[in-house]
């Protein structure tokens, strides 16, 4: 499963992603991945969920980024949970792209049974329609 906190840039997403990892944390026996452009999140994540920075890999575009998120659950077979904060950099991916990358990873979330929450800084009105679906927080 795929869900969306969507949003312009500075509006709390982050928080609510935050909130919903560290709540979750207590609901799942496997593991959590958090992916973020810096470690500056660090301490507000419970210490069960990995945080990695995407930053210090070389990522350049969004077809890299999927087979780094494949190389990730590849190596993690108790993996349960990934959260995404600042999808668009961390996944070098431009808006009108963003649909693309949801099928794939909506398609990977069905072949390994792993649920993704995605926080883009993007308006619910600019997201296409089958993506509006997948809204659980709109600021």
């Amino acid at each position: 499963m795929v869900q969306l906190i969507v949003g312009k840039k500075g509006k709390g997403k982050t928080k609510h992603l935050l909130d919903k990892v560290n709540t979750e944390v207590q609901n799942v026996s496997g593991n959590i991945v958090y992916l973020d452009k810096s470690t500056k999140h660090m301490y507000e994540l419970n210490n069960k969920i990995r945080l990695i920075d995407v930053s210090s890999y070389l990522i350049t575009n969004s077809d890299e980024f999927i087979g780094f998120i494949s190389g990730i659950i590849s190596q993690d077979h108790d993996l349960e949970q990934m959260y995404f904060d600042s999808f668009l950099k961390i996944a070098c991916l431009e808006e009108e792209h963003l649909s693309e990358i949801i099928q794939k990873l909506e398609k990977i979330s069905n072949t390994f049974n792993i649920d993704f929450v995605i926080s883009v800084s993007v308006d619910e009105e600019d997201l296409s329609d089958t993506d509006k679906d997948k809204i659980i927080v709109s600021l």
